[in-house]
């Protein structure tokens, strides 16, 4: 039984852990369409279609949020009586991924960024 609970603990661990491999955007330049990117990554965010035929188009990578927090206040026998609870807030941007097709519909530039 031990055993069982074990491997089934490992198993659990393992898969929590799992990430698919990451994509290699270089070796896609020049063969890799829109209609895979819609397929692979689904509809875009954003997505600009020039006049030239060019799309340029973006997906959100990882959502960017805000965050904030208060320390509690520390009491005790201090020189001034109770210290003050701190406040700290920040944020985290959100990360995007830009794709460039060509006129011909093949992938002409990839870039990520964060905002």
């Amino acid at each position: 039984m031990k055993t069982i609970l074990l491997a089934l603990l490992v198993a659990f661990a393992f898969a929590g852990c799992a990430t698919g491999p990451k994509i290699d955007w270089a070796t896609r330049v020049g063969h890799y369409t829109y209609d895979q990117a819609v397929i692979e990554l689904g509809p875009p965010d954003k997505v600009a279609k020039l006049d030239n035929g060019i799309i340029v188009a973006n997906w959100i990578t990882r959502q960017g949020y805000a965050y904030s927090s208060v320390g509690a206040p520390v009491y005790g026998y201090y020189p001034g009586g109770a210290i003050a609870p701190s406040y700290t807030q920040g944020f985290s941007p959100t990360y995007y991924l830009r794709l460039t097709f060509g006129a011909d519909g093949k992938l002409t530039e990839w870039k990520k960024y964060a905002q």
